[in-house]
């Protein structure tokens, strides 16, 4: 019978293979937990039907999702695939500020439109999918809402038009 033995060096090059896989298998381990915590949103946000006062016409409804958190904000539309007509995202934030979006992981194109506090659209910006480049508000104001491109001309909403939302209800955490 013919019986093999490990021999020192083969022991320590068995040791090594052992060692790499289970360094390996420790970095897959801690990638993946870091990207994990890097995905899309499992949990759904908290919608909200607003209403859009236009001149001259009666007023447009949209659903949108409330991104108010940090954490929603960050992640926006990122990752889907599609945004129907008549849907959104309103970006809520604390205080009257300058903002700021990009696109990144974003392959749906948007139009924004800058809100003041009052509800009033200061004004419309389209943004192209995956653009990395900033797009600002001229002025501080204290919402943002991305639709799909085109959809504010489709249904004929110009700066000056009024969001209204139930505030109270948007502004809880």
């Amino acid at each position: 019978m013919n019986s093999k033995k490990f021999s020192p060096r083969s022991y320590t090059e068995l040791h090594g293979v052992i060692s790499v896989s289970s360094v390996v298998f420790i970095l897959f381990l801690f990638f993946n937990a870091g990207f994990a915590s890097c995905s899309p949103q499992k949990e759904k946000l908290k919608t909200t039907v607003l209403s859009i006062e236009r001149e001259n016409a009666p007023a447009v409804e949209l659903t949108v999702e409330i991104a108010q958190t940090d954490e929603e904000r960050a992640l926006g539309l990122m990752f889907r695939k599609k945004l129907p007509d008549g849907h959104g995202m309103l970006f809520v934030f604390d205080r009257d500020q300058q903002l700021s979006f990009w696109m990144k992981n974003t392959t749906i194109p948007l139009s924004i439109a800058f809100i003041t506090a009052d509800g009033r659209i200061n004004e419309i910006k389209d943004m192209a999918p995956n653009d990395i480049n900033s797009v600002k508000s001229s002025r501080s104001v204290r919402y943002a809402l991305e639709v799909p491109q085109g959809w504010f001309d489709r249904v004929n909403i110009k700066p000056g038009a009024l969001v209204n939302a139930d505030v109270s209800a948007v502004n809880s955490h």
